[in-house]
């Protein structure tokens, strides 16, 4: 994966490690910076966040931006407006690289608020409660800067349907975060009788809507057709379902992972193993869920379904024209779907 984003970053021209590293660097946001300082001692999510933003060893965190970028070059030029040419960098249009930095400032604006936690389950252990309540109305204030400063920028595009594009996916994002941190509240959300279809609604709502709505919304931004937006659109959604998937079956199918490993119940392998198995039966095993899961038809489910969105997204692919952005792309989708 580290080589696949190292070799795809060099096609588009630069590194997008610090894709929004102007805004972070920012005297607001410094002084936001310094503010969070106070938090080091205590188990406040906000630190482990704003680490993530200097060293992230799975180099996720800037993968949508990176794909925005790869495929507004692998789209090529556009023949609709021949005043474009005059902006275009290393084949992507400089209107396509502000883009890709709203949708990255967006995403940590999104990681940033995730980092609130409910104060009513904390232990003493976590730090003062003082501490953990100042760290809440810094990630509130921190991720809403972030935010304010993304819708900016998008207006600044000058397009209608590429902020109405944008907008959505932000409606999406809150609509999916806000059902998962509702159901984690329940007592019996171990429990929840929820099948693959509602699975993959809840995740394309909070992780795939997002980086779908932005490739689509770089096609438009270049002029291109609607079946070319719409390609853009379905190489997004299913690239990010199968990063996703790949993620949820890391516990599963990693080698040498130990029995600790955390895992989520609301992961792709937990949900398919669930509705092989049945729900009362579900229920009596889950003390021994995580063997049980590695033992019965879950994950190799998971696998299947990852394959099959990144064929998806290859399928999507077809519409382009041969080009190093485009095996990039793919290569991305063949590093997600690879499993030992």
């Amino acid at each position: 994966w580290s080589q696949v984003v190292s070799e795809a970053e060099k096609i588009v021209g630069y590194p997008t490690s610090f894709m929004s590293l102007r805004c972070l660097l920012s005297d607001e946001l410094s002084n936001i910076a310094m503010q969070v300082r106070k938090l080091v001692g205590t188990k406040h999510p906000l630190l482990d966040t704003a680490r993530g933003f200097v060293y992230d060893s799975r180099n996720n965190l800037q993968m949508r931006g990176l794909v925005i970028l790869l495929i507004s070059k692998a789209a090529g030029p556009s023949t609709a407006e021949l005043s474009f040419q005059h902006s275009m960098v290393s084949g992507i249009y400089s209107s396509q690289r502000s883009l890709a930095e709203i949708t990255e400032l967006i995403h940590t604006a999104f990681l940033v608020h995730r980092g609130i936690v409910n104060i009513g389950e904390l232990k003493s252990c976590d730090g003062p409660l003082k501490d953990m309540q100042f760290g809440n109305k810094m990630a509130v204030l921190s991720g809403d800067f972030l935010l304010a400063n993304a819708c900016t920028s998008l207006a600044q595009l000058q397009n209608t349907k590429v902020v109405e594009l944008i907008s959505s996916a932000i409606g999406d994002l809150v609509q999916g975060i806000y059902y998962e941190n509702s159901k984690s509240s329940e007592e019996d959300s171990l429990t929840d009788d929820i099948g693959i279809s509602t699975w993959k609604e809840q995740v394309f709502l909070s992780h795939s809507a997002l980086l779908a709505k932005s490739c689509q919304a770089a096609m438009e931004l270049a002029k291109h057709s609607a079946e070319i937006q719409d390609m853009a659109f379905q190489y997004g959604k299913h690239m990010s379902m199968s990063h996703k998937l790949h993620l949820d079956l890391q516990p599963f199918v990693k080698e040498g992972s130990s029995d600790s490993m955390a895992f989520s119940l609301n992961s792709a392998p937990a949900v398919l193993h669930q509705e092989f198995l049945g729900r009362e039966a579900w229920i009596k095993q889950i003390r021994e869920l995580r063997e049980a899961i590695k033992a019965g038809k879950g994950v190799t489910s998971a696998i299947d379904l990852c394959r099959c969105h990144g064929n998806r997204a290859l399928a999507a692919l077809e519409r382009f024209p041969p080009s190093e952005a485009r095996a990039a792309l793919a290569n991305i989708v063949y590093a997600v779907t690879r499993f030992p």
